[in-house]
């Protein structure tokens, strides 16, 4: 089909020279969205409910209540463009329903006269992720804009080549989310079959139990400088780790950075690596994280550094992680949440050094099998989105017409 009707090259455009109409939604808060109502989308739904196209709306709400409204209707493509992450940053999705819907605020809405399925494949690729990471940091949280958006390039074929790519592109996303789904159901099935030989392994030699206040040697909570202040944020090189990066794991990477002139002037302080990291705060309250390298916290996380004399902190990390439903009974007030004293007091298993060197050895490889992209079946699943995402590119990419 290319050598047919594009045999000198595809045309490569920018959003802004594709665009008949690009426009910004209106806010929609919380309080407004109810179960009944007119179909509206809020920018935080298109990251986690939205894929490449959707053809209903999730939400709906009283559209007296809103003072602004904006539009989309079928074919529009919706960009988020206020998200945690540059790698995620103007994530959008196609609509293909035929209802007219209020778009939210944070949303850019484009307008256009291409397949809205191939528009939105194309602007998932790696190479069109590249250019939206180029998203500004203000604060913790990442901005894109109209002006941003209108000057992404994007290859443009004739429609005929874009409804054939889209055709091929939903079976094999269809296809791929099915195998998905089989591992991840495999997946769900080793991890309750791990906790439990965890739980196992850390009970049954009965040995004496402590508090985890015995075996810790200093602990303390971290702080978030304020956001008024872009001089605590802006060109950052000092790791802050808040509590969505406590998810039962070892952190070896984190994308959230402060200034030094944060660390000198406020609660924001280094802990070392190896420190035993509960949430305390929120809905993540109660996970923990061991960081392999030196970091800062917000003040939701309780950043524990063990007495290595006495216990392992790879031991204890699975010892807590093995007492979350219990951390969960202990939360208090309306918002869940713990503290420090309620976390150090937890009663955890104490045998020897020798013995939690065995049982920290079972349970890496335990582990390793249920959560380490690079083997068992989280390498099967991130070798299956490589995969998608390579075929998808490669499709996505043609001689370019000069």
């Amino acid at each position: 089909m290319i050598q047919q009707l594009c045999p000198d090259g595809v045309e490569y455009k920018t959003i802004g020279e594709i665009a008949i109409e690009i426009f910004r939604g209106s806010g929609i808060t919380r309080e407004q969205v109810t179960e009944a109502g007119a179909p509206c989308v809020r920018y935080g739904e298109i990251y986690t409910t939205y894929g490449v196209w959707f053809d209903a709306c999730v939400s709906h709400t009283d559209e007296s209540t809103i003072t602004n409204k904006k539009y989309f209707e079928h074919g529009d493509i919706l960009f988020a463009i206020t998200g945690e992450s540059v790698e995620d940053i103007a994530k959008c999705s196609a609509y293909i329903g035929q209802e007219r819907c209020l778009a939210g605020g944070d949303i850019v809405v484009l307008r256009h006269n291409q397949d809205p399925k191939y528009l939105s494949y194309a602007l998932s690729t790696t190479d069109a992720q590249k250019q939206k990471s180029k998203g500004k940091v203000k604060s913790k949280v990442v901005h894109s804009s109209v002006p941003a958006i209108k000057e992404i390039v994007v290859p443009i074929p004739p429609l005929e080549v874009q409804r054939e790519i889209v055709r091929i592109l939903d079976q094999f996303t269809e296809l791929t989310a099915e195998l998905t789904a089989e591992l991840t159901a495999e997946l769900t099935a080793r991890k309750k079959q791990y906790e439990y030989y965890r739980d196992e392994l850390l009970t049954k030699c009965n040995p004496p139990r402590v508090e985890l206040r015995q075996i810790v040697k200093k602990s303390c909570s971290g702080a978030t400088p304020a956001k008024g202040h872009s001089e605590y944020y802006e060109n950052g090189t000092i790791p802050w780790l808040r509590t969505q990066d406590v998810r039962f794991n070892e952190i070896h990477d984190i994308q959230s950075f402060i200034t030094e002139k944060a660390v000198k002037e406020t609660a924001a302080k280094w802990i070392p690596e190896n420190c035993v990291i509960v949430a305390i705060s929120g809905a993540s309250a109660g996970r923990c994280a061991i960081n392999k390298i030196k970091t800062t916290t917000n003040q939701h996380c309780l950043n524990m550094e063990i007495d290595d004399a006495k216990a392992l902190y790879k031991y204890v990390y699975y010892c807590v992680a093995s007492q979350y439903q219990e951390l969960l009974s202990r939360k208090q007030g309306a918002r869940g949440d713990l503290n420090s004293s309620l976390i150090l007091g937890l009663p955890i298993p104490l045998p020897s050094i020798e013995e939690q060197l065995r049982i920290v050895s079972i349970l890496d490889r335990f582990d390793a099998l249920c959560n380490d992209l690079t083997s068992g079946l989280p390498a099967e699943i991130e070798a299956r989105r490589k995969q998608y995402e390579y075929y998808r590119d490669k499709l996505l990419t043609f001689p370019e017409k000069h």
